[in-house]
């Protein structure tokens, strides 16, 4: 009973380890008695127990490969050290298993020599600038030697070049001098403009301030040329009513100068009034600017020194009056006739003055 136990159990276990099922992106290489049967993709899959096996299982996916810094010459004799990063994926894992003994030793020993083939004809400046090229050449050499090994290179980086130490510092002076030169370079740019904005500025400045004294200098004069009209407005009538006050005054005082004479005449005064008002004349005659006096040869007549006073003081008045009157003249024909009358009336006086014997004589 139990013997039966036992090898049902033990049918159970071989029965179970002939399912296989292969996962996604995987593949699995089987051989029978050491030979290659076949490769199992995704699914479920029977072995044959004892006459099958497995292989290998195979990964399908894009894998990365990282070697360590590989040491290379440049064309110009510089030695220094890069590594690189591989990508590459198993396209045939029948190949990939019975191609090559390692692989990934494969295409790290590969890699190395490509790398030095390549850096070999470029020099340390290029070889700095081209990291694109270098890739671009490395993955199609590799790609094209590990086709028969079932393996497809998509990819190839060179991680880090590591130059020489004095290399290093060298290339640090000049990245330092390069950045210098570049400071120097925009400085000098930046003060160019700065100067030639500056420069523009002033002249702006001077063309808007030779405008702003030009319209001040047009403003006042136009101002200037307003008041001379205005004065020259105020001046000439001021001129006319000054004259036209003047005309007026010598008519009022002519016109006085009759009344007196006609109402003297109509009063018929007595000769004691007559020298009365002869002395008062004589002591104004005295007082005022007259440059002739008359004096009558009969002293004794005060009539007749009477009327040489009143035609002394009439001479007197008629030069102030005339040059008063040079301003401007009255063209009123009433102010011509009033001067006329007042004319007729001192003609009369200086008449009595020559009848009675008066003689003139010079202040």
């Amino acid at each position: 009973m139990w013997g039966l136990i036992i090898i049902l159990i033990l049918v159970i276990i071989v029965l179970a380890s002939t399912i296989k099922v292969v996962k996604q992106a995987n593949a699995y290489v089987i051989e029978r008695l050491g030979t290659y049967q076949g490769t199992w993709s995704v699914g479920v899959h029977f072995l044959m127990p004892i006459v099958d096996k497995v292989a290998r299982r195979v990964s399908l996916k894009e894998q990365v490969a990282d070697f360590p810094p590989q040491p290379v010459i440049t064309k110009d004799n510089v030695t220094m050290r890069i590594d690189t990063v591989l990508f590459f994926q198993i396209v045939d894992p029948k190949l990939y298993c019975y191609g090559v003994e390692n692989p990934l030793a494969a295409i790290e020993n590969l890699t190395a020599t490509t790398l030095r083939n390549i850096i070999g004809d470029l020099e340390l400046d290029q070889t700095l600038t081209s990291r694109e090229t270098i890739n671009t050449q490395m993955r199609a050499t590799l790609d094209k030697v590990t086709d028969p090994w079932g393996i497809k290179v998509t990819r190839v980086e060179l991680k880090n070049i590591i130059p020489p130490a004095a290399i290093q510092e060298a290339m640090e002076k000049q990245m330092k001098a390069e950045r210098e030169r570049r400071e120097q370079i925009i400085r000098a740019e930046g003060e160019k403009k700065s100067a030639i904005l500056v420069s523009e500025g002033r002249k702006e400045a001077k063309i808007l301030s030779a405008e702003a004294d030009k319209q001040s200098a047009i403003l006042d004069a136009e101002a200037k040329k307003q008041a001379a009209i205005l004065a020259a407005e105020a001046d000439r009538e001021a001129a006319v009513q000054r004259a036209l006050g003047r005309a007026e005054a010598i008519v009022k005082v002519q016109e006085a100068n009759a009344a007196g004479i006609k109402a003297l005449n109509e009063a018929n005064p007595s000769q004691a009034v007559l020298a009365i008002k002869g002395y008062e004349a004589l002591a104004q005659v005295a007082n005022g600017k007259a440059t002739k006096l008359i004096v009558p040869s009969n002293i004794a007549d005060i009539t007749s020194l009477a009327s040489a006073v009143t035609e002394t003081v009439a001479a007197t008045k008629n030069p102030a009056a005339s040059k008063d009157e040079e301003v401007t003249a009255t063209p009123l024909a009433n102010v011509t006739a009033k001067e006329n009358t007042a004319s007729d009336a001192a003609d009369t006086y200086y008449n009595n003055a020559e009848e009675n014997n008066f003689t003139y004589t010079n202040l």
